[in-house]
Formats: C-alpha cells, sequence, structure tokens
C-alpha cells in the first residue's frame, strides 16, 4: 500500500509518499480502507518536530495523521464487520497512522459513519469534533444559560465549538477575522468579536466558558474576560505558570486539555451529524499527493473549517 512517511522532522519536503506493507491487525482492531482524512494544527506542528513528534519519533516508519473515515476490509473485532463504513480518530496522543491507503485501528476509537454524510465530512468531523465535544461537555460541563467564548470560531475545533455550544444553549460569542463574521454568525454565534485590534483589557463583557484555540498572549486576554469562578481551556500551548498564577487570583479555572481518542463520544457526534444538528464546513479537499499543499494551508492559520485530503 501507499503510506506517506516523515523522513525526518522539517518542512513539507520530510513528507515522502512510499509502497510498505498493510498493517498487521491485533485483537479488537479493524483494517480501515482510507477515503478521507483530515488535516490539524497537530500534524504540521509534530512534522516539524513539535507536537506529537516526541512521543513517536523511534516508531518506524513514522506516519502522521489521526483522523480517517473509510471502509472496513477485516476485523478483529465484534464491533464492525467487512464493508462497514467507519470513522474516528485513531491512536491520538500516539502513533495513528493515518496517512495511509490502509489503516490498523482499535474498533474502541470508531463509530459508524452515518450514510447521509460524505467520507470528507466525516473525516473532518474527528480530531477537531471530539476537541469541542469533550472540552465543552467532559471537561467543562458547559450548561444551558452560560455565556461562551470561542476563540478562532472559524477554524478547525471552533467552528464545531460553537454549534455544540448553541446546541447545549449557551450564549455564544466568536472571535475571528471580521471577513469571517458572517460564517461564524451562520454557524450560530450570538455575537461576534473581530479579533484585530479588540480592547480585551476595556471590554465590559465576562464569559463563563472560554475556549482558547490561539495560545500565547490570546490567553492573557482571555483571562480580561473571564468570570471569577469561570473556566478558561486553552489547546494549543498549555498555561505557563504565570498565567496560571493569574488566573488562580481571579479566580478562573484555567488548564491544558488534549483530547483523546473515544469511540462513545464519536457515536455521539455521529449522531448530531446523522441529524444535522452540527456540519463540518470543508471548503477545500486536496489529492494524496497533495498532502504538502495541504500542510501549508494549515500552517498559514488561515483556514476556514476544515482541511481535508482524499484517497
Amino acid at each position: 500500500m501507499k503510506a506517506i512517511v516523515l523522513t525526518e522532522p522539517g518542512g513539507t519536503d520530510r513528507l515522502r509518499i512510499e509502497e510498505i506493507a498493510k498493517p498487521a491487525l491485533n485483537t479488537d482492531e479493524v483494517l480501515v480502507q482510507v477515503k478521507a482524512i483530515s488535516i490539524n494544527p497537530v500534524d504540521v506542528k509534530s512534522r516539524s518536530g513539535k507536537g506529537v513528534y516526541g512521543r513517536i519519533k523511534e516508531q518506524q516508519p513514522l506516519i502522521l495523521g489521526w483522523d480517517i473515515s473509510g471502509i472496513v476490509t477485516e476485523s478483529q473485532s465484534s464491533k464492525f464487520k467487512e464493508g462497514d463504513e467507519v470513522f474516528g480518530m485513531v491512536n491520538f496522543p500516539g502513533h495513528g497512522k493515518a496517512y495511509a491507503e490502509f489503516v490498523a485501528a482499535p474498533a474502541s476509537h470508531l463509530a459508524i459513519k452515518p450514510a447521509n454524510i460524505p467520507h470528507e465530512q466525516a473525516a473532518a468531523a474527528t480530531l477537531a469534533a471530539l476537541t469541542a465535544y469533550q472540552a465543552l461537555t467532559h471537561k467543562a460541563n458547559v450548561q444551558a444559560g452560560q455565556k461562551v467564548l470561542i476563540h478562532a470560531a472559524a477554524g478547525g475545533v471552533g467552528h464545531f465549538a460553537v454549534q455544540l455550544a448553541k446546541l447545549i444553549g449557551a450564549h455564544v460569542t466568536g472571535t475571528s477575522s471580521a471577513k469571517n463574521k458572517s460564517f461564524v454568525v451562520g454557524l450560530g454565534a450570538d455575537d461576534h468579536i473581530d479579533y484585530h485590534g479588540y480592547d480585551w483589557k476595556n471590554s465590559d463583557k465576562e464569559f463563563d466558558f472560554i475556549l482558547d484555540a490561539v495560545g500565547g498572549n490570546n490567553i492573557d486576554n482571555s483571562l480580561e474576560v473571564a468570570k471569577p469562578g469561570g473556566i478558561l481551556i486553552s489547546i494549543p500551548s498549555g498555561l505557563s505558570e504565570d498565567v496560571t498564577s493569574k488566573a488562580k487570583a481571579k479566580g478562573v479555572n484555567g488548564f491544558f486539555f488534549m483530547v483523546e481518542s473515544n469511540g462513545d463520544d464519536m457515536k455521539a457526534i455521529a449522531g448530531l451529524l446523522e441529524t444535522g444538528k452540527i456540519k463540518a464546513h470543508v471548503p477545500q479537499t486536496f489529492s494524496f499527493e497533495e498532502i504538502g499543499k495541504a500542510h501549508d494551508l494549515v500552517e498559514s492559520g488561515r483556514t476556514v473549517g476544515k482541511v481535508v485530503v482524499t484517497l
């Protein structure tokens, strides 16, 4: 089979298409013929030697990627049979090996793909959707009526988080550039903030829950508008000791969060996709051979929705 192997950390030229053997199955795994994968910021960071590269660098061949949608061709699990269409985030934050024609995936990480959702949209609704779902429901326990701020609301995690928070019944504010305001509002956001030049320090807004998918100085900006007793979750960079102490001084619960593979959560997301309660926005897809272009787009930080590669 064909796979995209990371020869060493660096630029997209380090991603090489190679012919390797199909993976063998262990107990409770299924072999998935991949139809679509999605690309995340963690893919880009790991390619460059950051992200989760340190966890998997000794495993060869090193194949990045975690988000897949495809068809089961072999099964060592009672959960799925040959011919089932499945999707999920595989082995995160371990070695997912998703950039390949076939992936050996734990059955416990997958769910049946809704029949009315194409593989491209299913692949898009994996790591990003799981991150939003687990942060809102498991970690923050967001409730109806609460005020929620979603940073980078037009991005992969953000556009799912807006939809999910609205489903819960929260009052949602999303940040993005002005050009993406209509997209964010179209997702269901009640209010929009153009992050360019916004005066966070003198803002009169207060939020019960803030989801930050940007990191850096944005964490400090978030603390300016967090309610005492509120929750701030940072995805990309965690919280420095300095910011943690600031959050504690204000009575804010600030912490880093990393998504984990979970088939039950994937089933919940599948149900929401099937009924149209949430939708994956996939404005552009790339071929398997165009993986470098897909990485470049994600690395630009200017993506709307999700970037997907098809096989």
